[in-house]
């Protein structure tokens, strides 16, 4: 399980965003949860941290492994 500080999220739109950019990264089990609240999110399976970032960033937030 890995835990991200996801900034810029302000919206249901923006976690939306989130959990689709991060189900697609290879080796993503599950995305558990997207919390806006929190401004995190918690991944489930084998992905590499960078690609998880790398997939946040480019659906416009910036994240860092909490």
């Amino acid at each position: 399980m890995l835990k991200l500080k996801v900034e810029g999220m302000n919206c249901g739109h923006c976690v939306k965003s989130v959990t689709e950019a991060l189900s697609g990264v290879t080796g993503v089990k599950k995305v558990i949860e997207v919390s806006l609240e929190r401004g995190e999110a918690v991944i489930e399976g084998t992905a590499d941290a960078a690609a998880l970032i790398a997939a946040v960033e480019e659906s416009g937030f910036e994240a860092k492994v909490a």
